[in-house]
């Protein structure tokens, strides 16, 4: 993600929340905010995206954040930098917690749980939909038919080393094949 360019923010105050049952929570971009997006992630476009979902309260003190997010993004193909459009749908969950405690020393035990986060006066709808679509992407979109091929290298006048010729054992199970199964008698 780039660090200059200014992403939207869409924040939600938490006070009330606590006290109501459930509230929507939607997070629908416009065509300029979407090309913003697009521009900090490295997408070539970003033609539809959407958050949707409703903050819960949990217990007495906590919030929870349940939705989905939809998306179509086109990203340059890892092989020939052709477009590659892909279809997004995936859940959020975030969960707030009043008592949050942020680990602290030098030897810190990593939680699994990366969907909560400590509980402010805030939560920021548009953050959370751009980071729940950043993990959606997918690493390395190929184009169809995007084939990496072999890339073989060699000094010159030297022989060149090829995938197969660093198989040492590929030919063993022919060569037991042929010779059958040694057994005494």
């Amino acid at each position: 993600m780039t660090d200059d360019i200014a992403l939207p923010t869409q924040p939600l105050a938490t006070t009330h929340l606590l006290r109501r049952k459930r509230t929507s929570a939607v997070f629908a971009p416009d065509g300029e905010t979407r090309a913003v997006i697009a521009a900090a992630l490295g997408l070539l476009d970003l033609p539809a995206f959407r958050m949707e979902g409703q903050v819960s309260p949990e217990g007495k003190h906590d919030l929870a954040l349940t939705g989905r997010i939809t998306a179509r993004v086109v990203q340059p193909c890892s092989v020939t930098l052709a477009p590659v459009e892909t279809r997004i749908d995936e859940p959020v969950l975030r969960r707030y917690l009043a008592d949050f405690q942020i680990p602290e020393g030098s030897e810190v035990e990593i939680d699994e749980d990366d969907t909560t986060d400590p509980l402010t006066d805030t939560i920021d709808l548009a953050a959370v939909a751009i980071e729940a679509l950043t993990l959606a992407l997918p690493l390395y979109p190929r184009a169809p038919g995007a084939d990496l091929g072999e890339a073989v290298f060699a000094p010159p006048g030297a022989e060149p080393l090829r995938d197969t010729d660093l198989r040492p054992f590929a030919g063993l199970a022919a060569l037991v094949g042929k010779t059958g199964p040694k057994t005494d008698e």
